[in-house]
């Protein structure tokens, strides 16, 4: 099992990076936020990653936080979540905010968020919300989840599309502003 790579990078592309140790390519696939975290090709890096084996291929799955390995895991450990799903969940929420919710059980923040499903959220709520809240995960910032999801929803009503408003909200990163700022934020960082 790889459980980390340290080595160079060697190229990147939409949705996953060539990691080159030891003169092996390893090609592995990030959330969009890590692939922006990404050093310059031909520099040193090191990430953590999960090695998923399916009957016709072995992937990785990389990440640059531990945390982000651990919660990852524990959304493929879920029965109907793949990898690639619980990339994409990781990929468009900041990862502290998906955990309030999970913890929180805050269904709606999880369905307008990270785009999943209402049946696909009240099930990786009702299978990972005492994980969460066992792991120190704090609830009581519960109305920062609304008003992200509010934000969210002002920006979709402006006519960005939602990709577009959960990238801009996602590079705010003082979660203390409140609604107004942070729409106004998330404008500034559309170009408007």
């Amino acid at each position: 099992m790889i459980a980390s790579l340290s080595g160079i990078l060697a190229s990147r592309a939409e949705k996953s990076a060539v990691i080159e140790v030891g003169g092996v390519g390893y090609r592995v696939f990030l959330t969009a936020e890590d692939l922006a975290k990404l050093p310059e090709i031909g520099a040193s890096l090191h990430i953590y990653t999960h090695q998923h084996v399916r009957e016709d291929a072995l992937e990785l799955y990389g990440f640059m936080q531990a945390s982000k390995l651990e919660v990852f895991e524990m959304l493929i450990s879920i029965s109907g979540i793949g990898p690639r799903s619980a990339i994409n969940i990781l990929g468009v929420a900041p990862l502290d905010q998906l955990r309030r919710a999970i913890a929180a059980g805050d269904v709606s923040y999880m369905t307008k968020v990270s785009g999943i499903g209402r049946k696909t959220a009240e099930k990786i709520i009702l299978e990972l919300k005492d994980k969460m809240a066992g792991r120190g995960v704090e609830v009581s910032s519960h109305p920062l989840l609304r008003d992200e999801a509010d934000a969210l929803d002002a920006l979709i009503s402006l006519g960005y599309s939602r990709d577009e408003a959960r990238n801009a909200l996602g590079a705010i990163h003082d979660d203390s502003l409140p609604l107004d700022k942070r729409v106004s934020a998330a404008l500034k960082k559309l170009g408007t």
